[in-house]
């Protein structure tokens, strides 16, 4: 497991972290998400010893980076897929990992296979694409058959096939009783990924919790109708104390009320619907609402007319 402990990093004046506690436990995935400057990638790099804290502690299976002996075989880490020797073959690459931290040269080969590079392992990794560069990474993650499995980014550059792969292997590797953390900013790939969240922002620690708790928490969930019956509609919902707020192409969304007291209302008084689902709340609507006020970087997206909801900014009705 990964233990932080007031894990703290100033640089000058700025705190890129700040006090961070949380512990990454066994046997599920856990995503770490935040806005970009958040503190993620100066987090990950403290907990493999690449910065040093300037406060606070930070623990692997109970040892610091800096005093584990083999590291590769206690934690793998992809944090950037580019650093490696152009000039050397993806066989090489990792054959000089193992020959450091004590691992038998038939794991390259067995590795390379995992992860899809067997027919290129020969070839210089100066001329692999980006998504080759991640596979490699990956590769040298895995190579120590490790307890601790830490991925920056993993999907970057690869196709749809090579993105389902990771998704599994990480699942994989949870269910085998591994502690596996991986930091990304693709909200509906991790919804299909992590079992649980850290969420972070500014570098302070805004939720540690099981994904389905972060998205009932922060994120809603409503009944979208059709009906060419608006007004009545919208009478009876009304009087029964649900709000509703209008949608794209003429449907409803509305909250207070499930689908089957919505339903059983509109066969009350007889009117005709054409659509009655439930629409389950997003990670992505989730992260935006907990995070939206430590967003280092915004973007301006003009000014809003009409009076809105003020949780799904669309028009009340």
């Amino acid at each position: 497991m990964i233990e932080l402990a007031g894990l703290t990093k100033r640089y000058g004046g700025k705190v890129a972290v700040d006090g961070l506690t949380f512990t990454v436990g066994p046997g599920v995935v856990t995503g770490f998400l935040g806005p970009n400057g958040a503190g993620k990638s100066t987090t990950m790099r403290m907990i493999l010893g690449l910065d040093r804290p300037t406060a606070g502690d930070v623990r692997i299976d109970g040892t610091r980076y800096d005093r584990l002996k083999d590291p590769l075989t206690c934690i793998g880490a992809l944090l950037d897929a580019k650093a490696l020797h152009g000039g050397r073959s993806a066989y090489h690459h990792l054959l000089c990992l193992a020959q450091s931290n004590g691992i038998p040269e038939s794991r390259v080969a067995q590795v390379l296979d995992t992860v899809g590079l067997t027919a290129v392992a020969r070839k210089k990794a100066k001329g692999f694409s980006y998504g080759m560069g991640q596979r490699l990474g990956i590769a040298a993650a895995l190579l120590g058959d490790p307890r601790i499995l830490m991925f920056d980014e993993p999907v970057n550059g690869l196709d749809p096939e090579g993105i389902h792969w990771i998704r599994n292997l990480m699942k994989s590797l949870a269910a085998q009783g591994r502690t596996v953390f991986v930091s990304s900013h693709l909200m509906s790939e991790m919804a299909l990924t992590a079992d649980h969240l850290v969420v972070i922002g500014r570098g302070r620690l805004l939720a540690n919790t099981s994904m389905a708790d972060f998205i009932r928490a922060h994120a809603r969930s409503y009944v979208r109708i059709r009906t060419p019956q608006r007004e009545r509609l919208l009478d009876v919902l009304h009087r029964a104390g649900i709000t509703v707020v209008e949608a794209g192409g003429g449907a409803l969304e509305a909250a207070g009320g499930t689908a089957g007291q919505v339903g059983e209302l509109a066969a009350r008084h007889g009117l005709v619907l054409h659509e009655l689902s439930t629409q389950q709340a997003s990670l992505e609507e989730a992260f935006m609402r907990l995070t939206a006020q430590t967003v280092e970087y915004h973007a301006n997206a003009g000014a809003v007319s009409a009076p809105q909801d003020k949780v799904t900014g669309r028009k009340v009705v």
